[in-house]
């Protein structure tokens, strides 16, 4: 009997990239209970940096770079999309057209948007566009930090679609930045009631600054 393929093929960042895209799965089959989504979401980009550092510390694999896109479509593009439909349905009792339609052009943008990161930007220091990961960031943490108006949400979801096409530049996000807001974001998902929301909220705030400020103000 033959192995299997993956055997010797995938290290353990490329183990972790594959559970991130399960979470995304996860995620989207619990979309109907918005706020345990969100905290996936927000598991999912806290594995999406570890299999970074992991594909640092002991090196990466031809594979790598593809397995981490798709599995962003999974965790940060379709999963983030579903959250936002299934809270416009628990709002209105049915998922909205615009709901939908803003859903669809989340994940055609961020599936665009991992496509050209993989092909032109993935061994840069910065890249073009929002992230998917902070997109899916912001909404998640918009969901716990609620209540939020469906409305909002949607026009928030529309922006981020929007914006991960532009020709902004986002630079990488130093050590300790990063470290503070995997902090918030931990917090943020293990947090209940007031306290979980005042992180969720602080996450919020984090994401939000570096969305809008970092192509200009974000320090070399």
């Amino acid at each position: 009997m033959r192995g299997l393929r993956f055997v010797g093929r995938l290290g353990a960042a490329d183990a972790v990239t594959v559970g991130n895209a399960a979470l995304g799965f996860v995620a989207v089959a619990l979309a109907g209970q918005p706020r345990l989504a969100a905290r996936i979401v927000l598991l999912a980009a806290i594995l999406d940096a570890v299999d970074g550092i992991l594909a640092r510390r002991y090196g990466g694999t031809d594979a790598g770079p593809y397995l981490d896109s798709l599995a962003d479509v999974s965790s940060f593009c379709v999963a983030p999309a579903a959250l936002v439909v299934a809270v416009a349905r628990e709002a209105f009792g049915t998922p909205t057209v615009l709901a939908v339609a803003v859903g669809a052009l989340y994940v055609a943008s961020g599936v665009a948007r991992l496509g050209l990161y993989t092909a032109y930007d993935s061994d840069a220091t910065e890249t073009e566009g929002v992230q998917t990961t902070l997109a899916a960031t912001v909404l998640s943490a918009a969901v716990l930090a609620g209540p939020v108006s469906p409305l909002a949400l949607v026009s928030l979801t529309a922006v981020l679609a929007v914006s991960m096409l532009t020709r902004f530049t986002y630079p990488d996000l130093h050590p300790q930045d990063a470290s503070v807001m995997g902090l918030v974001q931990t917090a943020a998902i293990v947090g209940r009631g007031w306290v979980g929301r005042g992180f969720a909220f602080a996450l919020l705030v984090l994401a939000l600054s570096y969305f809008l400020f970092a192509p200009r103000l974000y320090w070399s």
